[in-house]
């Protein structure tokens, strides 16, 4: 993983068998299908959405998944063994190197080390040092009591031993041959440190150690998922759009990857240029008078707003203001982060429209008046509405002391047709992974932007090492200044791209998919939630509850089936249990966006013929979904329904077909029988 002047990266968490259901965020476990073949899913569901919001207490969502699989990827290719010579080779040259110094008259910093070493020099040397190694392009971490840090890693050599040793002794002949050090080198470590247990002793560490073997084990495992290479991703609330190749080319781009995060400013002009830039868009797109880029997900924007939110309080002495007022219609992790800053989580009702009731909010804010800090606001909403009182709303807030964050997941729906801060709102976070074309990554990186109203600049993040944030900055809630440096030139290419014109029209194309699939779906499904207009924002509810009596289906039987028509499903019964949650975003075509209604219609029809007892209600097409090849190529077939009808139930089927790995899993089972290690597969058969 390139370090990218900072992120994104992956860290990983470990904990004793016992707290495993504390654990934040969703672990991947082991369950088994119904034909009790092995399932790999998400278990211990901790996360907001699955248990009462004001007893959240995990606000994890936007994970670093893609930086975590690349990391077990490189474990997977160099192995227990290649990664020890890894090792090695890097521990062998700091050895070399430190013997060197030591030789050279340096002292070395400490007794025992891996790759990195600190060598205390007198100040007016170190400045000399400092010159000569940026003279050969080299950059030293310089301490504040005048020593010099070095970190050798697997891209190091002997030649570059060589400069290091030469810049310290300040010039071109050394007293020794590196190879006269080698005899006093040794690579082991002593007890305590010295490892003894095996590591990486799952099969798949074991194999795949040639490129031809790795590429196709990659591809294997990519074959399982079923991505937007396939078709459109209608998950509600998370804006799976187009990731262009032309935003995705800086990425790989050394310039940006290879940058350290506390590289000589004077070395970091065109990142900080390019900061500058994308937070000025930012802002002027949503309203603020400032952006900070130092949040790495959406999640975490919430909690660094909150953060400023109470530093507010708190620097007008209002210490006492705790109480968060949290619509129904939210988002899911906003109760989550509201209980991580210590406030007390209010929930605010909403109306049959899907609104927050006014009256409602109103009671609660004069209710706790005395202690209100905040409200968090989704716009538009998560029941896929815009609020037509959301500045009576702000300003209801604001009469009882509190201040007004709204949640930019749904910015897709307002670029260029509205801002947040010109609604009322004093703080919000925005998802680049979202409307601004970062890709999800299969559950992360991500980056969560915080933009303030003017009175919160003096509460903006700040860094220990590098000046930002104001003058009563909250602190860092990143590790590294800027966040996620390496990703941001995805959004800075596609705001860059798009223009004004061009942002404006995807937004207004987004709301119109949106409309256009609620007005074909509103003949075969109930849509739950619309504006005053009549129509929906950039995504929609379909109700599905009455056909859990009628039929005995449920949303989640709808899921599974749309597999078998090529489709991911939408997101399931969120944020009302029964429903569908439905987003096309502006990236997909009329012609996708039909097959998409047309598998829901079909669906339709499915349901239909159990209701009308043409099909059993536990033995039938939704039931039973997904079908794989396995099963549908099986010697005995007992099902009321033919093999055509599980496998191939639209014609475009048959010129393209995805195949689910697995059939309908066990999710109790899962969540009983959770998996953390990685024992031989073949351990989890029953």
């Amino acid at each position: 993983v390139p370090i990218s002047f900072g992120g994104p990266h992956a860290a990983f968490l470990a904990t004793r068998e016992e707290y495993k259901r504390q654990m934040p965020g969703r672990l991947v476990g082991v369950s088994k299908d119904v034909t009790g073949k092995p399932a790999i899913r998400l278990s211990l569901q901790t996360r907001e959405q699955h248990i009462r919001r004001e007893k959240a207490t995990s606000n994890i969502c936007t994970a670093q998944v893609l930086l975590a699989v690349m990391a077990a990827m490189y474990a997977v290719y160099h192995g227990p063994d290649g990664l020890r010579r890894i090792a090695e080779r890097v521990h062998g040259l700091t050895l070399l190197l430190a013997e060197g110094l030591r030789r050279l008259g340096f002292d070395v910093l400490p007794k025992v080390f891996f790759d990195t070493v600190r060598i205390p020099v007198p100040k007016a040397q170190a400045d000399h040092i400092a010159t000569r190694a940026n003279e050969q392009g080299i950059n030293f971490r310089h301490y504040e009591d005048g020593s010099i840090g070095i970190s050798l890693d697997e891209v190091s050599s002997e030649e570059e031993v060589h400069r290091l040793l030469h810049i310290f002794v300040g010039h071109d002949q050394l007293p020794f041959q590196l190879s006269d050090l080698a005899d006093a080198i040794d690579l082991n470590y002593s007890a305590p440190l010295a490892r003894t247990s095996k590591y990486l002793t799952h099969e798949v560490f074991q194999r795949n150690h040639s490129e031809h073997e790795m590429l196709r084990y990659l591809h294997r495992l990519q074959a399982k998922d079923l991505s937007l290479v396939h078709s459109m991703i209608p998950l509600g609330s998370c804006t799976m759009k187009l990731n262009a190749t032309t935003e995705m080319l800086p990425v790989t781009w050394p310039e940006f990857a290879r940058l350290h995060p506390f590289a000589p400013t004077e070395q970091t002009r065109g990142y900080r240029t390019l900061f500058e830039q994308l937070e000025s868009w930012l802002a002027e797109i949503a309203g603020f008078a400032a952006f900070s880029l130092q949040p790495n997900a959406g999640s975490q924007g919430e909690y660094s707003g909150l953060m400023m939110i109470r530093a507010y309080h708190r620097s007008k002495g209002e210490t006492h203001r705790d109480v968060c007022l949290i619509p129904v219609s939210a988002h899911g992790t906003n109760p989550a982060s509201a209980a991580m800053v210590g406030m007390t989580v209010v929930v605010v009702a909403c109306d049959q429209d899907g609104n927050v009731d006014v009256a409602d909010l109103e009671a609660k804010a004069a209710q706790y008046r005395d202690r209100l800090s905040a409200l968090m606001l989704t716009y538009p909403s998560t029941h896929g509405v815009f609020e037509a009182s959301v500045r009576r709303i702000c300003q209801i807030v604001h009469t009882h002391g509190g201040q007004v964050y709204i949640d930019g997941a749904n910015m897709n729906a307002m670029v260029g047709l509205c801002r947040l801060g010109d609604i009322g709102a004093d703080v919000c976070h925005l998802n680049l992974h979202k409307t601004f074309c970062i890709p999800h990554g299969g559950g992360g990186p991500g980056v969560g932007p915080i933009g303030v109203a003017r009175h919160l600049v003096p509460f903006l993040p700040g860094h220990p090492v590098v000046k930002l944030g104001g003058p009563q900055a909250i602190g860092p809630v990143s590790a590294a200044p800027f966040g996620s440096p390496g990703i941001l030139p995805i959004s800075w290419v596609y705001i860059a791209l798009m223009g004004r014109d061009g942002l404006t029209k995807a937004t207004q194309v987004a709301i119109l998919n949106a409309n256009y699939m609620a007005k074909r779906m509103e003949k075969h499904y109930p849509i739950l939630y619309r504006g005053d207009s009549g129509l929906v924002a950039h995504e929609f509810i379909l109700d599905l509850r009455e056909f859990k009596e009628s039929a005995g289906v449920e949303a989640m039987d709808v899921a599974k089936r749309l597999m078998d028509y090529g489709f991911h499903a939408p997101t399931v019964s969120f944020p009302v249990p029964g429903t569908l949650m439905i987003e096309p975003t502006e990236s997909e075509a009329k012609s996708e966006l039909d097959r998409f209604c047309e598998a829901l219609i079909l669906i339709r029809t499915e349901i239909q013929e159990i209701v009308d007892g043409r099909q059993p209600r536990t033995n039938n097409v939704l039931k039973n979904a997904p079908h794989t090849a396995s099963a549908v190529t099986a010697t005995e077939w007992n099902r009321p329904y033919t093999r055509e009808q599980a496998a191939f139930p639209a014609p475009w089927l048959r010129n393209s077909k995805f195949w689910p790995s697995v059939s309908r899993i066990d999710e109790a089972y899962g969540d009983r029988h959770l998996v953390c290690s990685c024992p031989p597969i073949e351990s989890y058969q029953p």
